[in-house]
């Protein structure tokens, strides 16, 4: 199973257009130890032929391009395209706002949560993928689901589980107070299971906290790749970016005793990845302190293009 990481930012990508803090100012300034990153998607292969993208990223066109494996074969029709499938974990703008660069009378299968795809059927935007080309799947909870798209037979399974999260914010009701209007499914995690080598890993790239159903679901896993959105709760307060904590956006933070990193330590998981980093995340920096604290804990920091084989 080839897992190609596409996009490794948070929503607005790294730099992002409108944000001159340090880190944003630095990258573009090609200050060493900063890569820019795209916003965060994946792509799932059996075969490295056929691929599952898991998200659909604003930036979804620049990194089809970076992936020539994802661009049409030389030897196929006028029209072709080895993406067969998208998984969707949530409704967010950057996760599902790529799906309209997929619009050219493609087939392909759209895998997501009942909730995700009646929050894309209420925006007529999104007609603009034909129904009698683009088959939109609602994924159960807790259910394994054969993945396949436009004819083909992907060699790999499914399974969507409610994290802990929260709604899209456009999707947020202000009636609802605290609750903002978020039930299960609302932001899921997925297991991508390849039935012919017993291999596995889990993509959850938006969580707000570890709770003992996930930790127990996540215990001795192969391969995690997981939200790294905010290094501190408070991050972006301190930088003077917004008003929200991470979790009031609905992110764990990486570091502190209720982080990420101290809910997996007992969790026996063999190899961690962070992706879905924001642009004010201190780990961004190489030979930062927060680098190094993530690095000294077991942890990978994701970047774009990085490949891993399972």
């Amino acid at each position: 199973m080839i897992i190609k990481v596409l996009g490794s930012a948070a929503g607005g990508g790294f730099p992002q257009w409108n944000c001159n803090c340090a880190n944003c100012a630095d990258v573009r300034r090609k200050l060493p130890g900063l890569l820019p990153r795209t916003q965060s998607s994946l792509a799932v292969s059996s075969n490295a032929r056929d691929w599952v993208l898991l998200n659909a990223s604003p930036d979804l066109r620049q990194q089809l391009a970076a992936n020539p494996e994802l661009s049409p074969s030389a030897t196929a029709g006028a029209r072709s395209s080895p993406i067969k499938a998208v998984v969707l974990t949530n409704g967010d703008i950057d996760h599902v706002a790529g799906l309209l660069n997929l619009r050219e009378a493609q087939p392909f299968t759209l895998h997501a949560s009942k909730r995700v795809l009646s929050a894309l059927a209420a925006n007529p935007v999104f007609n603009v993928l034909d129904p009698g080309l683009v088959a939109r799947l609602p994924l159960g909870l807790d259910q394994v689901a054969v993945l396949s798209g436009a004819g083909a037979a992907l060699g790999l399974t499914v399974e969507m589980f409610a994290v802990p999260g929260k709604i899209a914010l456009y999707l947020e009701d202000a009636a609802a107070g605290a609750g903002l209007g978020t039930r299960p499914g609302d932001t899921v995690g997925v297991r991508i299971h390849e039935p012919a080598t017993d291999r596995a890993f889990f993509y959850i790239p938006g969580c707000a906290a570890v709770d003992t159903t996930l930790a127990a679901r996540l215990t001795g896993a192969e391969l995690v790749l997981f939200d790294g959105t905010l290094f501190t709760d408070d991050e972006m307060i301190t930088a003077g970016l917004s008003a929200k904590t991470g979790q009031r956006m609905g992110h764990i933070s990486m570091s502190g005793p209720g982080g990420s990193m101290a809910a997996f330590t007992p969790l026996g998981v063999r190899r961690r990845v962070f992706v879905h980093m924001n642009n004010s995340n201190p780990v961004l920096r190489e030979g930062s302190r927060a680098r190094a604290a993530v690095e000294a804990g077991g942890w990978e920091v994701a970047f774009d293009g990085m490949e891993i084989r399972l």
